[in-house]
């Protein structure tokens, strides 16, 4: 025997019958704190420091990388060509 009941309401409806909490006011204010935040970071933000931990070693790290890949890509070893 299967039962099957369709019920159709809005979220707010569903949340009042089962006796949740209105959490919209709560949720509005923790957004408005956190564009606060994020703003407030995004204007301290300085491209060259978000740089440095992905390449630690500047342009010369991004050349030696290029220089692996060529080599990878190529079938080359390129130590032999730089020494």
């Amino acid at each position: 025997m299967k039962v099957k009941i369709d019920v159709e309401c809005s979220p707010e409806e569903g949340r009042t019958f089962l006796g949740l909490p209105d959490v919209a006011p709560m949720q509005q204010e923790m957004m408005t704190e956190l564009q606060g935040k994020l703003a407030k970071a995004a204007k301290a933000m300085n491209p060259e420091n978000m740089m440095k931990p992905l390449f630690p070693a500047g342009a010369e790290g991004l050349v030696d990388m290029q220089k692996t890949f060529w080599s990878a890509l190529s079938g080359a070893d390129m130590s032999e060509k730089t020494q």
